[in-house]
Parts: C-alpha cells; structure tokens; sequence
C-alpha cells in the first residue's frame, strides 16, 4: 500500500475473497491483532491461523464492508486509523445471515515505501447497559 488510506479498501477486499495470502500482506511480520472476542495474537503468522478457519467455516460466505472514521498522523511513517466494520454472516454461520459492527484502530507504519498495518484491535459495538451486539445506527439517539 502507497498510502495508509488503502488499508482500508484492501482489508475489505482480501476479507471478501477470503483470500488469506493477501490477507497477511495487510501486515507487518511482527504486528498484533486483537480479534472482537478479545483474543490478541502476535505476527502475520498467527494472525493468518487466527483467521483462516473461520474463512473456511463460518464466514466461508461473509463480506466486510469498511467505512473510514479518522486517520490521525503521528509522523511520516505511521498513522493511527480508526473504522466502521460491519460483517455480514452468512448461511455458513450458525446463527444464521445477520450483522456485526465493530470498531477498527489500526496503527499503521511505512517501511520501504510501502504501508502496513503494525497493530490492529476490532471491538464490537455493543448497548453499554446491556452489552448486546447492536448496529451503530441502532445507538443513535
């Protein structure tokens, strides 16, 4: 990626082709990942194992659609962005087609030119006095 803006769309698009190899070219070697669940992995090699059986399995037929919020610079060489994730399940997952949003930040560094993402932490968006799942539009008073 040329620029952290990018990160946004490939995300997505490697997400929607469940295509793992493009997936973990998303990230550096050594970057972290914290899933929506709360699990916090370490290197693209575990952020592929992490991600690779649920593509396989229950969002064998998800798609990702992402929505950019913020992107705040912090040098020439990294950014933090923060974005809109909603997933939509399908037939595959056991509780059936519905949808999730979440919230992304991801810290994103240039080394060689090229963009990746160096740590990412997804968290679902959820009713604070009950802590169900709710679309973001569902929130909005």
């Amino acid at each position: 990626m040329k620029h952290p803006e990018e990160a946004l769309r490939a995300f997505q698009n490697a997400w929607n082709r469940h295509d793992m190899e493009s997936f973990a070219a998303l990230f550096h070697e050594d970057a972290t990942f914290v899933n929506r669940f709360g699990r916090y992995v370490r290197g693209v090699e575990a952020i592929v194992e992490m991600h690779a059986p649920i593509h396989a399995t229950i969002y064998s037929d998800s798609t990702l659609e992402n929505e950019l919020i913020h992107v705040v610079t912090i040098g020439p060489e990294a950014v933090v962005m923060h974005f809109w994730s909603r997933l939509t399940a399908g037939t595959a997952h056991p509780a059936g087609p519905h949808a999730v949003d979440t919230v992304i930040l991801a810290v994103l560094t240039r080394q060689e030119g090229d963009w990746r993402i160096k740590a990412l932490e997804n968290v679902t968006v959820t009713d604070p006095r009950t802590g169900e799942p709710k679309l973001r539009e569902e929130l909005k008073d």
